[in-house]
């Protein structure tokens, strides 16, 4: 475990295609558990060129729907964000004492009809076999895979729905 600190190895290309450890360097290998959002970037720019090389500009933008109680601190929410035509729910989550209401529908709704208003046309989320599979199904999302053993003895869904315009009507 890095405990918030770093470690670094350097290296040099052998003719073989494989790594030795030592010598001079070509370059090194910065191994952390700090999620630094500048080497997020810098580690996904030439990522996001190649695939609007290939698929063209993905539109993403951030999706937040804030749930707030009556002295105005964020209680729970949607964290997601929409591209190349798809809401992405990276994170929900319904103040324990109003799960049951609603909430969670009406939080979705919202995010969905922003989405379709954004050209999306399909939604789609993961969820844990001990969260809320059982909730998305009931609001029309279909599971199109799974991964077990995430966590060990649970598994992990993906879920996906296709979403409709809003009447305008």
């Amino acid at each position: 475990m890095l405990g918030g600190s770093c470690a670094t190895l350097a290296f040099t290309e052998r003719g073989s295609g494989q790594l030795r450890q030592g010598q001079s360097t070509d370059f090194s290998l910065h191994l952390s558990d700090v999620a630094d959002e500048e080497a997020r970037r810098a580690i996904a720019a030439p990522l996001v060129r190649y695939n609007e090389s290939q698929a063209g500009p993905s539109g993403n933008r951030p999706l937040v729907v804030e749930v707030r109680n009556a002295s105005g601190a964020i209680v729970g929410g949607l964290w997601g964000a929409t591209a190349y035509g798809w809401l992405f729910t990276q994170l929900l989550v319904v103040p324990e004492s109003s799960r049951g209401h609603g909430l969670g529908r009406r939080i979705m709704l919202l995010a969905e009809a922003e989405a379709t208003n954004r050209g999306c046309h399909a939604a789609w989320l993961d969820t844990f076999e001990f969260q809320a599979k059982a909730f998305y199904e009931r609001i029309g999302y279909e599971c199109f895979g799974a991964l077990p053993d995430f966590p060990k003895g649970s598994t992990r869904y993906f879920m996906r729905k296709d979403l409709r315009p809003v009447d305008e009507g």
